[in-house]
């Protein structure tokens, strides 16, 4: 079927809101190549699951096409009409898999050599529509903290030594009930700031006790999600013809009800906890892993006022297939190891937080939970200094925002 082709029938099967918005904006849409037309709907049919800020740009996104004359849609579209794509992808039901057919798309540009010119048009794309949607500032600054090091006694190598130079740090803090006074800075925040889906907590072990208003992800909450997605593995690993690529697939299609997911739950926070699970690497397996996938996918996805990331021991490394076994329910855990990754997690923490909008007035703390070691990266502080006052990490907060 080629774009010119659709009618609103075509979207019956698609969630409500995504359909309706599908429908509103068809008449653009017939316009478009088949090239690039899948590649929007694999966008816009999880419209009714996606975050706010995620909706906000897929409306924005067909706004702007929809705005565009005829002659400006054909210099818009020019590289992504020229890709041509077999008879057998055109015939394919890419209305109702989108992502499917994104795949096999892709295959067939490498085969035919195509892919560059693609990547040339998707990028000719992506900066006319940046031009045309220039990204707005966030309503308050926006502040990401990294705790690491939970369980780890003592540790005499230096931490933070990829930050370090962006902020100032911090040797003498006064490390007591410093979970709990950030943890409240952030409910504080999420009261002054009521955004859906704008201030997270996100912990690679059980998570302590925290604000309503606060959205939570963890670990230990979705233990028995990762036990029912590594035997739903094991399963389709053991299945005739079953390669990467086909469980791929097959683990991208799964939804919160084939891992146990309560029913009742936050259909949004759901899929997206289900995501997490099923396209990260090692994410099933390794906290520390979970804790950092996590954390990217929330500031990308949501792009929260306020994230909280503490990182929790994980197991230690076994041979993979013992791994995705989960035949041992109580691992040995690797605490200096642990304390390894997620200070490299803390790290990469700040590169997506910087990012996003803003970027120049966030904030950004990271401590060594327990301890008297954090650095700040803020505007209202200098760079690349050591402070030796004592602190305590609320008003170290306080001090960073204002």
């Amino acid at each position: 079927m080629q774009p010119l082709h659709l009618e609103p029938e075509e979207f019956a099967k698609y969630p409500p809101e995504a359909r309706m918005l599908i429908v509103a904006h068809l008449e653009a849409i017939r316009q478009l190549p088949v090239s690039f037309v899948p590649n929007l709907l694999r966008e816009a049919i999880d419209y009714d699951f996606k975050f706010p800020a995620e909706r906000s740009a897929i409306e924005k996104e067909l706004t702007v096409i929809s705005s565009l004359t005829a002659a400006e849609l054909e210099d818009w579209f020019r590289g992504f009409a020229q890709i041509t794509l077999s008879p057998a992808l055109e015939r394919f039901d890419w209305v109702n898999q989108p992502a499917r057919f994104a795949e096999q798309e892709s295959a067939y540009l490498w085969t035919t050599h195509q892919q560059d010119a693609f990547r040339d048009a998707a990028t000719a794309y992506g900066a006319r529509l940046l031009a045309a949607l220039p990204p707005s500032e966030p309503p308050v600054r926006r502040l990401g903290i990294a705790i690491i090091g939970q369980g780890v006694a003592a540790y005499d190598a230096p931490l933070f030594r990829d930050i370090r130079a962006q902020g100032t740090y911090f040797g003498k803090l006064v490390p007591e009930n410093g979970l709990q006074l950030l943890l409240a800075a952030v409910g504080s925040r999420a009261k002054a700031h009521p955004v859906p889906y704008g201030h997270w907590y996100v912990d690679g072990g059980d998570a302590a006790e925290h604000g309503p208003l606060i959205t939570c992800v963890s670990y230990k909450a979705l233990d028995g999600a990762r036990a029912a997605l590594l035997k739903n593995m094991q399963a389709e690993i053991r299945r005739p013809g079953m390669g990467p690529e086909e469980l791929r697939t097959h683990l991208a299609e799964l939804m919160p009800s084939d891992l146990g997911m309560e029913k009742a739950g936050d259909p949004v926070l759901d899929r997206f906890q289900v995501k997490l699970l099923t396209e990260g690497s090692g994410t099933q397996i390794f906290s520390t892993t979970f804790a950092q996938w996590t954390a990217r996918e929330a500031l990308r996805r949501a792009q929260p006022l306020t994230l909280l990331v503490r990182f929790a021991p994980r197991q230690r490394q076994r041979p993979m297939s013992e791994l995705l076994s989960n035949s041992n329910p109580t691992p040995e855990l690797d605490f200096t190891g642990s304390l390894i990754d997620a200070d490299m997690g803390a790290f990469y923490h700040w590169i997506n937080q910087q990012r996003l909008p803003g970027a120049s007035q966030s904030v950004f703390l990271a401590w060594f939970e327990g301890h008297q070691q954090a650095v700040v990266v803020s505007p209202s502080l200098p760079r690349g200094v050591e402070s030796m006052s004592a602190i305590d990490l609320g008003k170290l907060l306080d001090l960073a925002l204002s």
